[in-house]
């Protein structure tokens, strides 16, 4: 003889499952931030990486300083340039306005020249041979990246820095 659960106590099952499911979701969840502290490493999350906070402003004073390396963009593009921040100085054609667009990008708590991240879905589109590298130091922190325009995501990537990298949407 088969048991059949009735209304009231199927309902009750059913909550009961729920329930269980929940518990073991927010479980998961609450062990992912001791994971995120336990190496000493940035945590990708969703594509962005993890960083503790930038310096305040007075105690990173002149320790903002990146050199950029260009090839490939063509004509006056091509170089390598310094640039200073927090005062802006250096060789590079407009320090003012590459200071700004790296601090436009700057959040708290993500890296600011993270690359694209992988497996990200991205136009099959190619913005040229040029290339970048940037290094140096940025919010108290050692910076060493590079840039591309093979894709749409590395274009998009690459003009969200524009003029501390040269203008090629032209």
């Amino acid at each position: 003889m088969s048991q059949v659960t009735s209304g009231p106590r199927r309902r009750l099952a059913a909550t009961a499952s729920l329930a269980t499911a929940c518990l073991a979701a927010v479980g998961s969840l609450s062990a992912a931030p001791t994971a995120a502290y336990a190496g000493s490493a940035p945590t990708a999350v969703g594509g962005a990486r993890f960083m503790p906070p930038p310096a305040r402003d007075e105690d990173r004073a002149g320790t903002d300083r990146l050199t950029v390396t260009v090839r490939g963009a063509g004509g006056d593009a091509d170089g390598t340039y310094e640039l200073r921040c927090h005062p802006d100085g250096g060789t590079h054609p407009d320090p003012q306005g590459a200071c700004l667009a790296v601090e436009r990008n700057t959040r708290w708590g993500v890296e600011t020249f993270a690359p694209v991240p992988e497996g990200s879905v991205c136009t099959m589109q190619y913005g040229g041979p040029a290339t970048a590298r940037v290094t140096g130091t940025w919010a108290g922190r050692p910076v060493d990246a590079t840039f591309d325009r093979g894709d749409g995501c590395r274009i998009a990537r690459w003009d969200r820095f524009v003029p501390l990298l040269p203008d090629l949407r032209r």
